[in-house]
């Protein structure tokens, strides 16, 4: 076991042991004994299995990716040099301004917080998942066992994979060419970031719709509408206002979704939040 493999599973397990739990939104029940968050919960805040993260812990997992550190830095919700220095200890170089940015910043993470009963997703600039909340995931399906390009907004749609969002084949293309417009953008912002490279390659050589619009150069379509109608397989179809916030110092977008109160559609999101988020008891 290296230094560093033992050293950062280390740091991990002292920082898990100093964050209020109340401070991540988890709540705490009255027999609580650990003043610190559990293994389990902090694997779910980070989108990591709880064996994993023991292993990590433990020193018994080498090389965790930047993926797994971005996100175990942003569950304990670290400071710049305390991620900075998570980063190293498991071999990496902090991300650069080079390189498409990740974060989640505290002042955007306290705004996610006052929308936790409200379904957001958070992209970074090549639109590549980095957080959705427990709403998100109750409207649209669980995330946290999306791996690879599965996580990428871009490959999902230029494939059609299954979604829960309902679109003509119009508001598709246009919603397709809408995205790739954008990450071209990105690129021209990030040339040296190889795996954005890396993505576009894979793009490229895995959806000939994605080659078709890259190649094409074109603006895309204005966005006609905000809104969008999600067919949730317990609650029936839900219409919602969908409004996309771009984080331009940290290049993040945040999509929200929402409706009009004392509409059927706000009955039929709050009951599928409710579905989605409520624990059987045992």
């Amino acid at each position: 076991m290296g230094v560093e493999t033992w050293e950062f599973g280390r740091t991990v397990r002292r920082w898990r042991d100093r964050v209020a739990p109340e401070a991540v939104g988890v709540p705490v029940g009255r027999r609580r004994r650990a003043a610190g968050l559990r293994r389990e919960e902090l694997a779910g805040l980070a989108g990591i299995s709880a064996d994993y993260l023991t292993r990590l812990e433990q020193g018994r997992a080498t090389t965790p990716s930047a993926q797994v550190v971005e996100s175990l830095a942003r569950a304990l919700r670290l400071s710049d040099p305390d991620r900075d220095l998570l980063f190293r200890l498991a071999g990496h170089a902090a991300p650069g301004p080079d390189v498409v940015p990740s974060r989640i910043p505290p002042s955007v993470q306290r705004l996610l917080d006052r929308l936790s009963h409200t379904p957001v997703v958070v992209y970074d600039a090549s639109w590549t998942l980095v957080l959705a909340n427990a709403p998100y995931d109750a409207l649209m399906g669980e995330t946290t066992s999306l791996r690879g390009l599965d996580r990428n907004a871009v490959w999902r749609n230029v494939t059609r994979m299954p979604s829960r969002v309902v679109h003509t084949e119009r508001e598709q293309a246009e919603h397709e060419a809408r995205l790739v417009a954008d990450l071209r953008t990105t690129a021209s912002r990030y040339p040296a970031d190889r795996a954005l490279r890396r993505l576009i390659s894979a793009l490229a050589a895995g959806s000939p719709r994605f080659t078709e619009l890259w190649d094409a150069d074109a603006p895309p379509a204005a966005d006609a509408s905000r809104r969008k109608t999600v067919d949730h397989p317990a609650v029936g179809p839900i219409t919602l206002d969908c409004d996309t916030l771009f984080v331009v110092l940290d290049d993040l977008r945040v999509t929200v979704y929402t409706a009009e109160p004392g509409t059927e559609d706000a009955d039929r999101l709050a009951l599928a939040v409710v579905l989605g988020t409520q624990t059987v008891p045992s």
